[in-house]
């Protein structure tokens, strides 16, 4: 893409914006009406696949999209991406069974896995490194806004409207951002017929498919079946390196994969999603069933962490061409261990201030961490190689969410069943702490404690996980952002450099 002045920059990143605002409300407005939903459309044991469905195909094809945004131009992989997301909502609101439901969803996935990582390809393309980081950090806000009005919309349009609003409403905002992209996006031409490696991009995402619905149904503790869809995935994952290896325009690029800054970025954000999905998750079931608060200061401690990232996503945009983006990064994921240590301070006597805090502080250093990684990555590839640099970045965090949901659910069962001194807590018990039915519950100081050693245990795993993601971006060699790439390309090509 040209960077030619025929593009109006701003009005490009407001398509970006309402594009990127569709992605980041739907998990929170679709939660608030899934129970409406549900008893409605009947099969609650398929309520969790309307989640993972969408994450699924998101995931497996978010690589997909962003090396066919390098060979096709990032335009018509956006309108595309758009109109495949606005099909998958529009059937949604008229899904007549909870199996629809997940169809559509899953059609939606596709959409979404092709606009986020175009989004920030194209904002990478229009902006240079300087000033880029600003604008992540107008994208981080979009993500942050959405957190807190999406359940209050959702509300809303579960009693004054029909559930299907929920996904109709996002044909509006699609349309408008397309509109915005075909009226003031200018890309170069491309003369050239790339090959595409159709063979690749379908194992891949089987691979992942496979990955996937493996840790759904071990968090359901179906070993079985998670086995069989684990060896699915090590076949799969073998005929995709074979494949690859022979491609004249591989889906993935092994070599891009393995340069050292690339590497240890996506590392470090693979373990970051784990901690955002295990912070996200469980610090509210810590403020409800253990501190004793309502779900109002139990979201309201979350929020915090959605105040926390764009703050750090800000603050990293205007600072890193002073201080330099190597110790930007470090510095700034340091702050996520330093959070964690705050949620293991916790006891049932803490006040929600401490979660609160310890939420804040870990959303700054991912905020922070975060836009420094994806600037990083994106300056140290050539131009027909950003798409998919981009990709690898938002396919990390996406996997590491979803790797995170299943070991932390683990930790905590582990917890609840080796409690000390205390007869192992059961669902139902827990259900009814959390609902605040003590008076069903017996002894509720018991089954509190319980639940405090449980989840500071899986406070314990995120603090260690944090310290290694501190110690991957370690491994970040200096890098100079603003000036000429041949050099830096060169000399940053292998792994050991």
């Amino acid at each position: 893409m040209s960077r030619s002045p025929q593009s109006s920059r701003h009005l490009v990143i407001a398509a970006v914006m309402a594009s990127m605002a569709m992605i980041a409300i739907e998990a929170t407005i679709v939660s608030t009406a899934m129970p409406q939903i549900v008893a409605q459309l009947g099969d609650l044991h398929l309520y969790s696949w309307v989640f993972s469905s969408f994450l699924l195909t998101q995931t497996a094809m978010t690589v997909v999209f962003g090396k066919l945004a390098d060979l096709y131009g990032r335009k018509p992989v956006m309108l595309a991406g758009i109109a495949i997301f606005l099909l998958g909502s529009v059937l949604a609101g008229f899904a007549w069974s909870m199996p629809a439901m997940i169809a559509f969803r899953l059609i939606q996935g596709v959409g979404a896995g092709a606009i986020q990582p175009v989004a920030l390809t194209i904002v990478a393309d229009l902006y240079p490194a300087r000033e880029r980081g600003k604008v992540q950090g107008y994208l981080a806000s979009v993500w942050a806004i959405s957190a807190v009005v999406g359940p209050m919309v959702g509300g809303f349009i579960i009693h004054n409207l029909s559930w299907a609003w929920i996904f109709w409403m996002n044909v509006p905002i699609g349309l408008a951002s397309a509109a915005g992209f075909i009226a003031f996006l200018r890309e170069s031409e491309r003369h050239a017929r790339p090959s595409i490696d159709f063979a690749g991009a379908a194992l891949f995402m089987a691979a992942i498919a496979a990955l996937m619905t493996s840790l759904t149904y071990a968090g359901d503790d179906d070993i079985a079946k998670a086995a069989i869809a684990g060896a699915v995935f090590v076949l799969c994952l073998l005929l995709f390196a074979m494949q690859e290896r022979r491609a004249a325009e591989p889906m993935i690029s092994f070599a891009l994969w393995s340069r050292r800054p690339i590497a240890a970025c996506n590392g470090a954000t693979l373990l970051s999603g784990m901690i955002l999905m295990g912070a996200t998750t469980f610090l509210p079931m810590y403020v409800q069933g253990v501190l004793h608060r309502s779900p109002v200061v139990a979201g309201l401690a979350l929020t915090m962490m959605m105040v926390g990232w764009p703050a750090g996503a800000t603050l990293a945009a205007k600072s890193f061409h002073r201080i330099g983006l190597r110790r930007i990064l470090i510095g700034g994921s340091a702050f996520i261990p330093l959070g964690a240590v705050l949620l293991l301070m916790l006891s049932p006597g803490s006040s929600p201030l401490i979660a609160a805090f310890g939420s804040l502080i870990i959303g700054f250093g991912m905020g922070t961490s975060s836009v420094s990684s994806l600037v990083m990555i994106q300056e140290i590839v050539e131009m027909n190689e950003r798409g998919s640099a981009t990709a690898s970045n938002l396919f990390s965090r996406n996997l590491g969410s979803t790797l995170g949901a299943t070991l932390f659910g683990a930790v905590l069962n582990f917890g609840l069943s080796h409690s000390k001194n205390v007869a192992a807590v059961t669902s139902d018990q827990l259900k009814a702490l959390l609902q605040n039915q003590t008076a069903s519950l017996g002894d509720s100081d018991a089954i509190r404690q319980v639940l405090h050693q449980s989840l500071h245990l899986t406070f314990t795993s995120i603090f260690a996980i944090a310290i290694f993601v501190v110690m991957l971006l370690a491994f970040v060699p200096a890098i100079h952002i603003g000036g000429a790439k041949k050099a830096p390309l060169k000399a940053l090509s292998p792994l050991e450099d």
